[in-house]
């Protein structure tokens, strides 16, 4: 039997050959699938990636809003706060200012202070030589001796004598804390406070030396005035007549300290009545707190405009004032009111008294 011939390409390399090209196929099938779901992985990375950074730069637009209007608010408040600067600067200078008027005030109101110590020295000598050289004096006269230690220069003589006596709220002590303690106390514990008790008693010690040929009328005030004898508004009350000066003291022991005082509408009076006073008596305590109208918005009365309103209480006096003794009673933080008042008596012609406490 002939033996078959031997093939180079036989099936069974062409089985192989196609093997082996299959499992190239397949290793590039596989090679090419894994390269795409690379491509895929690094692409959806890649938009993630787009995803979060376009978030950052929304985010970034936002916060950069919010910055401008941060910035524009600081731009604001540093005008504001300019502006404030400056209105606190002109404060700061304004205080400057007003202190050093203060510090001058201060030491002006020593000096009148001085002056006033050496005139009241000068004056003490001088009643103290008086004393020893001259006799009492008894019945109507300037000069009325109430005891040995003591001498009083109240002019109590005149056809037609004035007495005002303050009636507001200061008169009830002589201590701010007090005056504040007592003027919403009962109107019987007010009356019966000891300042407001000498007050009534000098105006009795007055009454019972006026002239017996003499005319009187005594108002009382604080804000407003009036007449201490109801009906009586304008018109003089005879010293003759007991009844009336009776009437008069009897009214003022029922008052009851209270308000501020206007020593403008008190003097108002001098010009009321007809024919007009030859002799003012006023009996307070310090300096006004009010002018002749109250002030639209209610506050606290420095010292100056206590200063400025008797100035204008002064000058509200008529062209020749009568004289015009003063008895000036004790109020703690008015320490310019013996001056002024002081002043006011000398100017008049008339006396001026700091009682003791003791007095009449």
């Amino acid at each position: 039997m002939a033996r078959r011939k031997t093939q180079t390409f036989s099936m069974s390399f062409l089985d192989v050959i196609s093997c082996g090209f299959g499992a190239v196929v397949l290793f590039y099938t596989i090679i090419s699938a894994q390269s795409g779901l690379n491509r895929i992985k690094a692409s959806s990375d890649l938009s993630a990636e787009s995803r979060r950074l376009e978030q950052e730069v929304l985010d970034g637009y936002a916060h950069l809003a919010e910055l401008r209007n941060a910035l524009a608010e600081t731009d604001d408040d540093k005008v504001k706060a300019a502006g404030r600067s400056r209105e606190v600067l002109e404060k700061i200078r304004l205080t400057q200012e007003e202190l050093a008027r203060y510090q001058h005030d201060t030491l002006a109101r020593r000096e009148s202070l001085e002056r006033l110590k050496a005139d009241l020295k000068s004056l003490e000598e001088g009643t103290r030589r008086l004393k020893e050289k001259a006799p009492p004096v008894k019945g109507d006269g300037d000069v009325v001796i109430k005891d040995p230690e003591q001498l009083v220069t109240l002019r109590i003589d005149g056809k037609r004598v004035l007495v005002l006596v303050d009636a507001s709220a200061s008169m009830l002590d002589e201590t701010v804390v007090n005056i504040i303690r007592m003027r919403n106390m009962p109107v019987e514990r007010r009356i019966a406070s000891a300042k407001w008790q000498q007050a009534v008693s000098t105006v009795e010690w007055i009454a019972t030396r006026l002239p017996k040929s003499a005319q009187f009328q005594v108002y009382a005030f604080d804000t407003a005035v009036r007449p201490l004898v109801e009906g009586s508004d304008g018109r003089w009350l005879s010293v003759g007549d007991a009844g009336q000066i009776q009437l008069a003291v009897s009214a003022l022991r029922k008052t009851a300290p209270t308000g501020g005082s206007s020593l403008q509408n008190a003097f108002a009076v001098i010009g009321k009545l007809s024919p007009a006073p030859d002799n003012v008596i006023l009996i307070t305590d310090g300096l006004p707190t009010q002018g002749d109208q109250p002030p639209l918005i209610r506050r606290i009365v420095s010292a100056e405009q206590r200063e400025d309103l008797m100035k204008e209480a002064v000058r509200s006096l008529p062209p020749a004032p009568p004289p015009i003794s003063i008895v000036l009673l004790p109020m703690e933080g008015d320490p310019s009111a013996p001056i002024y008042f002081w002043r006011l008596a000398r100017m008049t012609g008339g006396g001026f008294l700091s009682p003791a406490k003791d007095w009449p």
